[in-house]
């Protein structure tokens, strides 16, 4: 069965290097392969939900994860947490029909184990196979795939304006938004495509009308849930300062301009311009209380400043998110509430769940934000992470200027979101 495996791999590999290979393209062919066909076990399988996973994990239970993805995959993207023990064994070593001594030496021993992979299909096969040999596992129910449709509302509790604030929460990306509401009307804040109908059952929960959908900047991580939302009777929000790079919808948009104001009831959200991440790059200042950064600046570091010109123009950009970030986000009263649109690894949440810190909190544990220009430039330049996957894709496609079906949307931005410079290096001890 390897052997077969192996010329599958081969003549797939040379299948779509006969065409201009695109990353976009190398991502679905290695994401889709454990679409083939997998025997159905012999054995009753037990599974597991990705959010009863998630549960168990934020309870702090010690979990073990058997990750069956390729290598590739799983070391750009995987399941982490305090307690969390995973292990990456790829699919095709449980393929033979007898699994090799040394494959089960790998295997936690005398624990029980979730198999997972990528959609669920390898990881039922390799659990099935594992619970004949008298293993204790179960499998993750639509593998990565399942985990990355898990979306938390969690309340903000420190927010002190008007309404009702709620952070959103996708732990398999870090993606943050923000949903206000108050006296019958709310917005949203960097929401997600995937998640378009997720705003609007929970605004009908609510008993509110979704009145705004506003984006910070042009996502490079994630496509974008505003013109979904716009298309569907809410007034989609773009800052107007992003255009330029080429948006074919602005017409179709409300352009909020530094100074501009939205309401939702008596809660006032006031748009900030604060380029560097981007050029378009725009902070929203909700009721005075928090200001939803989008990718200028997290809970555990500063935006990166290469994805819209590159290299070379990320020097400019660097000085640019400098002078945004002292003159227009730590001016503020240091008990403002900071909310970006992603956190990381690194960044711990507060007491009521959320990854939101105030000004003061920020300056007192992150040496970047009291540095000077100079020093500032030369360190958030020093060490980027990787690009975020697909994000040649993504990016254009959030500009308008292609189109992409839902199912292609979800694939391309899966991963982690590697917005921010260091991803958390730029604190202090």
């Amino acid at each position: 069965m390897k052997a077969v495996l192996a010329e599958w791999l081969y003549c797939g590999y040379w299948e779509i290097l006969a065409e201009p290979l695109s990353a976009r393209r190398l991502y679905e062919f290695v994401y889709n392969m454990d679409t083939m066909d997998f025997p159905t076990p012999d054995v009753a399988v037990d599974s597991v939900t990705p959010q009863s996973l998630k549960a168990r994990i934020d309870a702090g239970e010690d979990v073990t994860l058997l990750d069956t993805r390729m290598e590739s995959e799983y070391d750009v993207w995987q399941i982490t947490g305090d307690t969390v023990d995973s292990i990456n064994v790829p699919y095709f070593e449980f393929l033979d029909d007898e699994i090799d001594e040394d494959v089960l030496d790998r295997l936690p021993d005398g624990r029980d184990f979730t198999v997972l992979c990528a959609k669920g299909g390898a990881s039922e096969y390799v659990a099935g196979r594992l619970t004949e040999r008298g293993y204790d596992v179960d499998h993750l129910e639509e593998g990565m795939n399942g985990w990355a449709r898990i979306y938390e509302a969690v309340e903000v509790e420190r927010y002190d304006g008007a309404g009702t604030l709620l952070q959103y929460q996708r732990p398999s990306s870090g993606c943050l938004g923000y949903f206000v509401h108050h006296d019958g009307e709310a917005a949203v804040i960097d929401p997600l495509r995937a998640f378009a109908d997720r705003y609007l059952e929970d605004a009908e929960d609510l008993g509110v009308d979704l009145t705004y959908a506003i984006d910070t900047h042009i996502h490079a991580d994630h496509i974008s849930g505003v013109r979904t939302l716009d298309q569907r009777g809410v007034d989609g929000v773009i800052p107007e300062a992003a255009v330029d790079r080429g948006v074919t919808y602005a017409d179709e948009m409300t352009l909020a301009a530094d100074g501009d104001e939205f309401q939702v009831g008596d809660v006032t959200i006031e748009t900030v311009a604060t380029p560097g991440h981007t050029s378009g790059m725009t902070s929203y200042l909700i009721d005075e209380s928090l200001l939803a950064t989008g990718d200028g600046l997290f809970i555990e570091s500063v935006a990166r400043p290469d994805l819209e010109e590159g290299d070379d123009g990320a020097p400019e950009a660097a000085s640019q998110l400098y002078d945004s970030l002292q003159d227009r986000v730590l001016s503020l009263p240091d008990a403002t509430l900071i909310g970006g649109a992603h956190y990381s690894e690194a960044a711990e949440p507060a007491a009521d769940g959320t990854y939101t810190a105030t000004i003061g909190e920020l300056e007192a544990r992150m040496d970047a934000l009291s540095m000077e220009k100079d020093s500032f430039v030369e360190l958030i330049l020093s060490d980027m992470p990787p690009r975020p996957a697909n994000y040649e894709e993504i990016i254009p496609t959030n500009l308008g200027q292609q189109d992409v079906d839902d199912d292609e949307a979800f694939t391309l931005e899966l991963g982690p979101n590697n917005c921010a410079a260091s991803q958390g290096s730029l604190a202090g001890d």
